[in-house]
């Protein structure tokens, strides 16, 4: 019997094979999940939506800050004159007798240098301080005396009042010039009551002197030390006269205050960088160690004293026709009656003709006859005949700001700020400096990997908006740079330029760019915002475990890499505070 294969077992089998076969493929088809859809990028319209009130937020943070540190300024009335009694400047006087009195050149001059010990009284610390004597030879004993007082600066006794100390000595005065008192003070913080005893001294050095009459030693102060001269008054009632050159009269942030205010608006700087002497004279200097600003000048014993005032038609530093009549007021409280002024055309603040940079700048008209003349005529007693207030028109261009109040807040505030916004710079330097270094190191050893590992971008704006603000920032210092220079040409004797240039129109340009840096800024983080939508980090509460990946790097926002991060958020914070540091000093008020 011939066996037949089984067609049914093979017919049941085939079924078996393929369903065996086609199993895997279903299970895996069954398995397979779909993957997770990219979150889609947001439309250029949601972006907008986005960053418009973003630009609000942070443009309305700005404006309100320069609006809430802006400082009344009142500068009415503007233009005050005050008519001279006469344009000659001669001073004259009635002499009876008829004696002849000595004057520029009557006598041959010698000269010899001494040192003092000047003791500063705060402290007892001692300078060495050389004193140039000049005295007239074969002149009658009893003579008078006269003691130079420097402005700011540090003179020295060979360098300062060479011509008119020797102009008086040629009339018959013993002088004194000495080196300026400062022991280890600086500019911001001199001892001005000390300063006074330090001259005191000199004072009673020329006293001792046998050739010299006692009480007719007198004092010759110009500018900074016309804040000095009135202490030395109310310590010496002995003073017998004094010439006063372009006296401040007002306390030093009454007088600094105008002086610049008057200075940045007569350079031609815009209105914006006059703003800032307003926030810079409202500080709270005490709080700085700095007592100063605030030291009180206006002693009515300091012009209790014959007095010769002086000022120069182009003296750009000192208010005149306030001072004067300060001055004035003063004197006559005091009862004193015997006060000459005297203005100049075309002197500067310290009656010279020019600028007193260049060596040998020649002093105004008559100025040093007419004083001469005065002094002498005091000295002895004698009744004046000329005009009092003589010469030309007597011109102030702004009111003194006596407004002017130290503002603790503001000075807290500015402070911080200045100090935050500079410890986040230096960071964000020494970050970037970190991160260039790792890079370099990284191309040098042909290492994988990213150094900072931006995305989307980030790093790439990052870059382009700090170099933005960094160099708005070098156009603003620059601007304010030109503005400080105009005025020290000013103070100089200088002529303002005609055509003021950056320190005009940086002002508005800084503006301009610093508003389209806010709405740069308002789409960065616009982008932030949407990157961490998509992380899952915008909703309530964040997507479990997506915090952690994102500050890990694995789904990185911003970079990949924590240096990356680092580097973004903080130098973020540090342009943030730039702008914060704009808007303090008024350049979001449009």
């Amino acid at each position: 019997m011939r066996l037949v294969p089984d067609q049914n077992k093979e017919n049941v089998r085939e079924p078996e094979d393929s369903r065996s076969s086609q199993a895997p493929a279903a299970l895996e088809h069954s398995a397979t999940v779909q993957p997770a859809q990219t979150p889609q990028a947001w439309s250029r319209g949601r972006r907008l939506m986005v960053s418009v009130p973003i630009f609000i937020i942070l443009i309305g943070i700005l404006v309100t800050v320069s609006n809430i540190t802006a400082v009344p300024w009142k500068k009415e009335p503007t233009g005050q004159t005050m008519e001279t009694l006469s344009p000659n400047t001669a001073v004259t006087f009635d002499n009876p007798t008829g004696a002849s009195l000595p004057q520029r050149g009557s006598y041959k001059v010698a000269s010899r240098h001494v040192t003092i010990k000047a003791k500063r009284p705060s402290t007892g610390e001692i300078q060495n301080v050389r004193v140039l004597i000049r005295e007239p030879q074969d002149a009658p004993s009893g003579r008078p005396g006269v003691v130079f007082m420097h402005g700011a600066g540090y003179g020295t006794c060979d360098d300062s009042f060479g011509d008119v100390a020797f102009d008086l000595a040629s009339a018959g005065f013993v002088t004194a010039v000495l080196d300026k008192p400062v022991w280890s003070t600086n500019d911001v913080n001199r001892d001005y009551p000390g300063s006074a005893a330090a001259y005191d001294q000199v004072v009673n050095y020329l006293r001792s002197l046998k050739s010299v009459n006692a009480d007719r030693v007198g004092i010759y102060a110009t500018s900074e030390s016309t804040w000095i001269s009135p202490y030395l008054l109310r310590m010496d009632r002995r003073i017998a006269f004094q010439v006063l050159l372009s006296p401040m009269v007002y306390s030093p942030r009454h007088s600094l205050g105008f002086m610049v205010a008057q200075d940045f608006a007569l350079t031609g700087a815009h209105a914006g960088y006059q703003s800032i002497v307003r926030r810079l004279f409202h500080v709270d200097s005490s709080m700085l160690g700095l007592q100063n600003l605030d030291v009180p000048t206006q002693f009515d014993v300091g012009y209790s004293i014959p007095t010769f005032v002086a000022y120069g038609s182009k003296d750009v530093m000192t208010a005149q026709v306030d001072g004067v009549r300060k001055i004035l007021d003063m004197a006559h409280r005091t009862g004193n009656w015997n006060i000459t002024v005297r203005s100049y055309p075309v002197a500067n603040h310290v009656l010279r003709l020019g600028d007193e940079a260049d060596e040998g700048t020649a002093f105004s008209d008559d100025y040093v006859t007419d004083m001469v003349d005065w002094s002498q005529g005091t000295v002895h007693g004698l009744r004046q005949t000329s005009e009092r207030v003589a010469g030309t028109r007597i011109y102030q261009s702004i009111a003194v700001p006596s407004e002017l109040k130290s503002d603790r807040p503001l000075t807290v505030y500015g402070v911080a700020l200045h100090i935050a916004t500079s410890v986040l710079l230096l960071v964000a330097t020494v970050i970037a400096c970190i991160a260039l270094a790792s890079k370099a190191r990284r191309m040098i050893r042909r290492h994988s990997g990213r150094t900072l590992g931006f995305a989307r971008g980030f790093g790439n704006a990052l870059l382009m908006l700090t170099v933005t603000t960094m160099a708005t920032v070098v156009l603003f210092i620059a601007g304010l740079g030109q503005v400080v220079m105009g005025v020290v040409k000013l103070g100089w004797g200088g002529a303002p330029v005609e055509d003021p240039g950056m320190m005009y129109w940086s002002w508005p340009v800084i503006q301009i760019v610093c508003t389209f840096v806010v709405w740069a800024w308002s789409r960065v983080l616009t982008r932030v915002i949407e990157e961490a939508s998509a992380h899952g980090l915008a909703q309530l509460p964040p997507r479990t475990g997506e915090i952690k990946a994102v500050v890990t790097g694995r789904k990185p926002v911003v970079a990949s890499t924590r240096l990356g991060r680092v580097l973004f958020w903080v130098t973020t914070v540090a342009m943030l505070h730039v702008l914060l540091f704009f808007a303090f000093w008024g350049l979001f008020i449009y």
